[in-house]
């Protein structure tokens, strides 16, 4: 019995999935590149015409967007 391949590329619907943003933000990302006040584009690769995502870059995508701490729990007040 065969395993299934685990692919270390992503097609834009897999990432789509995968980061739980949707494929018009992925398409709009990599066209206007990253802009102020905008959630920056995860990286993507070309080949050929195809675009693909690395699992690797997007898990390092994912975890820039983590917080160490909860809004309020540094002391200050709102």
């Amino acid at each position: 019995m065969q395993q299934p391949i685990k692919s270390r590329v992503l097609s834009e619907i897999e990432t789509s999935q995968y980061i739980g943003m949707s494929r018009s933000f992925l398409r709009q990302a990599r066209m206007e590149g990253n802009r102020d006040n905008r959630t920056p584009a995860p990286p993507f690769i070309k080949i050929g015409r195809s675009v693909r995502y690395i699992k690797e870059d997007l898990d390092k995508w994912l975890e820039s967007f983590v917080r160490q701490s909860h809004l309020y729990q540094d002391g200050r007040s709102a």
